[in-house]
C-alpha cells in the first residue's frame, strides 16, 4: 500500500469516525477495506491509527492486510450506566439514511430534550433515497437525550432517542 493509499485510508478512517458509522466495506480494484466497530461508540480510532502507521512495507502493492481493518483494538469497557440511565428506553432508527430533527431546514425540530411524547408522535424524519420518512416514539416518555446530529447518517437499528417512560 503507498503513502497516498494510507492517506486515503486514514481520511476514511475519521470521516467515519466523526459520522459514527459502525460499519464499513469498499472495493477498488486489488484493495479491499472492511472496517467494523465492535462497540456502541465505536472503536479505538487512536489504536486503529497506530496500526495504520505500522503497516508493513512489504505488503503487495494495494492489499490491506485484513488484520489491520478487523484488529482495532477495542476501546476500555465502559463503566456501568448509572441507574438513571437503566431504565431508559431507546427509540431506534427502522431504516437507513440522514437524520433530520425537523420537518423543513429552519423550521423548529420535533422534539427537544425535556419534552415529553406520546407513542405515535412524530420525533424525527430520516431520509432514505429522496423520500422523507417520519419516525414516531414507539414508547410514551420524556425525551433525555437525542443520539445523533442533525444531517448525520444512520444505520438500520441505530440508536436516535432515548426516553425515560412515563411510568419510570
Amino acid at each position: 500500500m503507498n503513502a497516498e493509499e494510507m492517506n486515503e485510508l486514514r481520511e476514511l478512517v475519521e470521516f467515519l469516525k466523526e459520522n459514527k458509522i459502525a460499519e464499513f466495506e469498499a472495493e477498488r480494484g486489488d484493495l479491499k477495506v472492511r472496517i467494523k466497530f465492535e462497540q456502541e461508540g465505536g472503536a479505538d480510532m487512536a489504536g486503529l491509527a497506530r496500526l495504520l502507521a505500522q503497516q508493513p512495507a512489504a505488503a503487495a502493492p494495494g492489499v490491506m492486510p485484513a488484520a489491520h481493518a478487523a484488529a482495532a483494538p477495542r476501546a476500555a469497557e465502559p463503566a456501568p450506566a448509572a441507574d438513571d440511565d437503566a431504565n431508559l428506553h431507546i427509540v431506534k432508527s427502522p431504516i437507513v439514511g440522514t437524520f433530520y430533527e425537523s420537518p423543513s431546514p429552519g423550521s423548529p425540530a420535533f422534539v427537544k430534550i425535556g419534552d415529553h411524547v406520546d407513542n405515535g408522535q412524530v420525533l424525527c424524519i430520516v431520509e432514505a433515497m429522496k423520500l422523507m420518512n417520519e419516525i414516531e416514539s414507539d414508547g410514551a416518555g420524556e425525551i433525555v437525550k437525542r443520539l445523533v446530529q442533525n444531517g448525520q447518517p444512520v444505520e438500520y437499528g441505530q440508536a436516535l432517542f432515548a426516553l425515560r417512560p412515563l411510568h419510570a
